[in-house]
């Protein structure tokens, strides 16, 4: 109905229109009193007095002609008619958020340094390929890149500590922004003495008995490798975890036992083939997804799906070959 009335009417018609309806302030007022159920909390929360915020609640009630609030000696309550309209409410501030982040983005552009989480077994195999391109394209962007276990990185960003992480997927918490990267496959090996050595594949029947080594349980990948053992009936060296991935690529040398290692770790680290042989998972293809997140409500969300982008289009060009881009 408003979208027909603007469509009919002259520039000063509009604001007109505009002034007679509730202002992002109220929204936001609304949202925080919404949120606490107190008005007094409300009020220190936002930094103003509680007479001004009850002063703005009663003009939007005014304005919209009905009771937002249920007010009582015993407390505050959303009515039913405010439950009904909070949720449009937090929408209209989200989008007025991503147009003001979205302003700053298009006049500024990244000119800030983002803390950056990255898992041990992903980051240092895919990081050299995607940095010194990011570089080029945004100067005075700076990444301050740590490494932790993916379960740990998704904490600590929810708790503040990271801006940004790389992370495999499934991500721990709902709590969170993803942007999903690409497809990693994960690759049998064997030491260049195995039975299976002069495989160019291998099926899930001649996995079945082999001692696979894998990482230590705090890794994402332990866990995946351990799924793939149950499913396959292979035995999981639990007296032989490594500490990194080329621990786990010097055990399988010393012919203590075979292993699942990811695609990137190979394509980057592996440039022995006589001490090792990669083998091909036939009609059982396992790979890990991993993602670009982040906070939604991020001050940087705009530039971080941006980011997320760029990610894809380094990826594809320089490492297609290794693994497969979600567009």
């Amino acid at each position: 109905m408003i979208a027909f009335i603007y469509q009919n009417t002259n520039v000063n018609q509009r604001i007109q229109i505009i002034k007679n309806k509730p202002t992002i302030k109220q929204l936001i007022y609304f949202e925080a009193v919404a949120s606490t159920l107190n008005f007094r909390q409300a009020a220190q929360s936002l930094g103003i007095t509680q007479p001004t915020l009850t002063l703005q609640i009663n003009s939007l009630e005014q304005q919209i002609g009905f009771q937002l609030f249920e007010r009582s000696r015993s407390g505050t309550l959303l009515s039913v008619q405010g439950r009904e309209l909070l949720p449009l409410a937090k929408k209209i501030l989200e989008a007025n958020d991503a147009f003001l982040d979205t302003a700053d983005w298009i006049k500024n552009g990244p000119v800030t340094t983002f803390k950056m989480g990255v898992p041990p077994t992903l980051g240092p195999y895919l990081l050299p390929s995607v940095l010194p391109e990011l570089h080029k394209q945004y100067d005075e962007l700076k990444l301050y890149v740590r490494e932790a276990p993916p379960k740990l990185l998704q904490q600590q960003l929810l708790d503040g500590e990271f801006d940004l992480i790389l992370s495999p997927l499934p991500a721990a918490s709902s709590e969170l922004a993803i942007q999903p990267l690409f497809i990693e496959p994960i690759k049998f090996v064997v030491p260049a003495d195995h039975k299976l050595a002069s495989s160019g594949d291998v099926s899930a029947s001649q996995i079945a008995g082999e001692n696979v080594l894998t990482l230590e349980e705090q890794h994402y990948l332990h866990r995946q490798v351990q799924d793939i053992c149950q499913q396959f009936g292979a035995n999981l060296m639990r007296d032989f975890e490594g500490t990194s991935l080329d621990t786990l690529r010097q055990m399988i040398v010393m012919g203590l036992g075979v292993a699942f290692l990811p695609g990137l770790y190979i394509h980057s680290e592996m440039h022995r083939p006589e001490a090792l042989h990669v083998c091909e998972l036939r009609d059982i293809p396992i790979s890990r997804k991993h993602a670009l997140i982040w906070r939604p409500k991020s001050p940087s969300r705009v530039f971080f799906r941006e980011l997320a982008s760029q990610f894809r289009e380094i990826i594809k060009d320089r490492l297609d070959k290794v693994v497969t881009v979600i567009e």
